[in-house]
């Protein structure tokens, strides 16, 4: 299975405080484009975004593939030793997961 595209929203509200966080996720050819954008309050929303080329993605592990192997794992009653991928952080950067 290979992920295509994905969205992540969180949103957050302390009294009138608000912070809302989404990251977007696109495949290509050559690699992933991530684009990461952050809301706080009433100011205007930054905006970044990162290119991953493919050579530096490879085993990556998404949020919701994450989500769907922790299933399997959690049915299997068992988490191999030394479980580790490249996953991408809630900044947009690449890096590492271990279960």
């Amino acid at each position: 299975l290979e992920t295509l595209e994905q969205e992540e929203q969180e949103r957050l509200e302390l009294r009138a405080h608000l912070v809302e966080r989404r990251i977007h996720m696109v495949y290509h050819e050559h690699g992933m484009t991530v684009t990461r954008t952050l809301q706080e309050g009433e100011e205007e929303p930054q905006t970044r975004s990162f290119y991953y080329l493919r050579a530096e993605l490879q085993g990556v592990m998404p949020e919701g593939a994450s989500i769907l192997l922790l299933r399997v794992l959690a049915c299997q009653q068992a988490v191999p030793a030394g479980l580790v991928f490249p996953t991408i952080d809630t900044e947009g950067q690449l890096c590492t997961s271990s279960y």
